[in-house]
């Protein structure tokens, strides 16, 4: 399979920020998943299915905190998942559920879906579904004009993506997406001969 015309990542910072500028002026709270998403690496379904005491607490002297890891049991594979929090994606969390708040008390709003639908479905569920999380994602990339292929894997692909650039070691990537080569784990984050060419050419 040629995972080069599959869904991509977000490869260019430029491209982020107009993504997360235009999400966080329609909707707070898409602009706060993919914010976790592109600084989490989760899967979508892992997304959705998160309430808010997966990420934010009432601290000991009884004030509302948003967490600094990540621990949840993934579903799809049943393993433990224990990632930290980047600054920017507890910093958009928190702007969510403050407003959020606005609805409830604390010790209410923990126990609520994370991604809350604005009405429920027709089965009383509560949560955004991973074919909304798609409708948000493509319909923003088509507000700020990004021709590429941008889906639910996008935010998994950007945060490997995001890592590679930085300099991560692939093997290390490799391991936070349970794949079974370094081979695959290029292929799936987008990984270019251009990039590669790039990497090469900057070696010091």
């Amino acid at each position: 399979m040629n995972m080069n015309k599959t869904t991509q990542p977000i490869r260019s910072q430029s491209d982020r920020d107009k993504i997360s500028a235009y999400l966080l002026r329609k909707n707070v709270r898409d602009y706060a998943l993919f914010m976790l998403g592109i600084f989490t690496g989760r899967r979508i379904s892992d997304l959705v299915a998160l309430n808010v005491e997966d990420v934010a607490q009432i601290d000991k002297r009884g004030r509302f905190a948003i967490k600094t890891r990540l621990q949840i049991r993934e579903r799809k594979t049943g393993k433990y998942s224990d990632i930290i929090l980047h600054p920017a994606a507890r910093r958009a969390l928190s702007k969510y559920l403050h407003r959020r708040k606005r609805e409830s008390t604390w010790a209410y709003l923990l126990r609520e879906p994370l991604f809350k639908s604005q009405k429920p479905r027709a089965n009383g569920e509560l949560r955004i579904t991973k074919h909304y999380v798609w409708w948000i994602l493509t319909s923003a990339a088509s507000a700020c004009e990004i021709n590429y292929k941008i889906g639910t894997h996008t935010l998994r692909k950007t945060f490997g993506y995001m890592l590679y650039r930085n300099g991560t070691n692939i093997e290390v990537i490799q391991k936070a997406f349970n794949h079974s080569s370094p081979a695959i784990t290029l292929a799936y984050i987008g990984i270019t001969q251009d990039d590669l060419d790039e990497a090469i050419l900057g070696i010091d």
